[in-house]
């Protein structure tokens, strides 16, 4: 039995310092399933103090110490998989098989990249009669989303362990069963007291706490830009490191000669994939303008084959958006591209047909989309595509960069090479040519408003490490 009214705090489940708690709400039904506490202020000292314990001998434990506990972990975590699976689906509305797979799948993913990084990063190198050494950070807080919940805890949570950092994790009040079984998982895995710690909360009551206490070295945020933007104020006066994953609005930019039916099926599917609501969604198809009815039609196509439905129901492509307040928003924003005269496609407004409880979004596609649309430019979090046309490559490049954000971006042409040329152009921190895939090992983070800082792989090791010259260490 998970235990969701406490707190994990220097190696114990202990009770929050005042009671107060909120419902977790199925996406799927609209019924509250259980209670989950919520801290405050004084939670966050408490763990905050114990992280700042443990760094003092955490950050002192060897590669060897570090590989043999991420192996642990990782032994323990293989085998609660379906559980994490079943909760991120209860919780935030995934369908089943996505959950097990991809959602509780990537944080075993991005655990085994850590653990293969770990065993061969070079946390020393000579420079002159120089040592530049590698260290870590020190407390880390950490704040997640609740749209991938198990992706971003373990991209964070990973590598910090990895550096030697200790730290506070405030996972979203949205999915905080999964969380609060990684806690368990690393509890059992060994993980030394004070090194991880779980506060549940609300931004504005947890977060804030965190980002402005003067003991925490650096924030890891992952969340909306404006969320992000209060996170930077707040940790501004204590001039700790800032890691941030912002919002984005990536485009897709489909060239002259590319096979028309698979990059338009393909980048449809995955702007629909977990119901659009990845900050890396594709969901500005950017394509020739002469080709705008046949995109359309084959877009459409997809759209019609996409079902939403009960996450547990065989046959259910997406399920719902995670609470009324997103459902809402996207209600407003698929009115707004109507009134704005985009020509939609296909889904619209309202729930799904044979459809009448759950916060289910149509899957809704918009053709003849122009840059300055508010569904061209805002992120909509939620399974909407806006097509757009441009007369060539150069407006093609010019629509894609035409936004505050910086995330992602995807290309496809006739060939690599085609793709290569756009792709170099395009300013975002990831972008994808013909339809492949992230590799866990290559950095993931944004351009301009979508972020700062990269995780993943060697570069996310990186950003909880500090670099130190010692020089005359190798002075003859």
């Amino acid at each position: 039995m998970v235990n969701r009214m406490q707190f994990y705090i220097d190696g114990a489940w202990v009770d929050p310092a005042v009671k107060k708690s909120t419902a977790v709400v199925n996406p799927a039904t609209e019924e509250a399933m259980y209670e989950v506490a919520l801290g405050s202020k004084a939670d966050v000292d408490k763990a905050v103090a114990a992280a700042k314990r443990a760094f003092v001998t955490f950050s002192q434990t060897s590669r060897d110490e570090r590989v043999a506990l991420l192996t642990k972990v990782i032994e323990i975590y293989k085998g609660r998989l379906k559980e994490i699976g079943a909760a991120v689906s209860d919780e935030m509305g995934a369908p089943l098989p996505m959950a097990e797979k991809l959602q509780a799948g990537a944080g075993l993913g991005h655990l085994m990249t850590t653990l293969d990084v770990l065993k061969n990063y070079h946390f020393e190198e000579p420079v002159g009669t120089a040592m530049v050494l590698r260290e870590p950070v020190g407390v880390v807080g950490m704040i997640t989303p609740w749209n991938w919940p198990l992706n971003q805890i373990a991209c964070k949570v990973a590598p910090a362990l990895a550096a030697g950092c200790t730290m506070i994790l405030k996972p979203s009040e949205f999915t905080p069963t999964s969380a609060l079984i990684f806690a368990e998982i690393l509890h059992e895995a060994g993980v030394p007291k004070g090194v991880f710690n779980l506060v549940n909360g609300l931004g504005p009551e947890v977060g804030a706490a965190m980002s402005e206490h003067p003991d925490i070295d650096m924030i890891s945020f992952t969340g909306s830009t404006r969320a992000g933007i209060d996170v930077a104020k707040r940790a501004a006066p204590t001039v700790k490191r800032v890691s941030q994953e912002l919002g984005g609005k990536s485009p897709n930019v489909i060239l002259e000669g590319a096979d028309l039916t698979k990059a338009v099926t393909g980048g449809v599917m995955h702007m629909f994939n977990n119901s659009g609501q990845s900050c890396n969604a594709p969901s500005r198809m950017i394509v020739p303008a002469s080709k705008m009815k046949e995109v359309a039609a084959i877009a459409k196509a997809v759209a019609d084959k996409t079902k939403a439905g009960d996450p547990r129901a065989e046959g259910t492509t997406i399920g719902p958006v995670v609470n009324r307040g997103q459902w809402d928003k996207i209600q407003g924003l698929i009115k707004k591209g109507i009134d704005e005269g985009a020509t939609l496609v296909s889904g619209g407004p309202g729930l799904p047909e044979g459809v009448n409880k759950g916060f289910y979004v149509r899957p809704t596609i918009f053709a003849d989309v122009t840059p300055d649309m508010t569904i061209a430019r805002e992120e909509i979090f939620g399974p909407v595509l806006t097509i757009i046309g441009a007369k060539d490559e150069a407006e093609a490049v010019h629509i894609a960069n035409d936004t505050p954000y910086g995330l992602a971006g995807y290309v496809t042409g006739a060939s690599v090479e085609d793709a290569k040329r756009v792709g170099r152009q395009i300013r975002a921190g990831n972008v994808n040519l013909q339809g492949v895939p992230n590799d866990r090992s290559a950095p993931f983070g944004g351009y301009k408003q979508s972020g700062n800082g990269r995780e993943w792989g060697k570069y996310g090791l990186e950003d909880f490490l500090e670099v130190k010259a010692v020089a005359g260490f190798n002075a003859a």
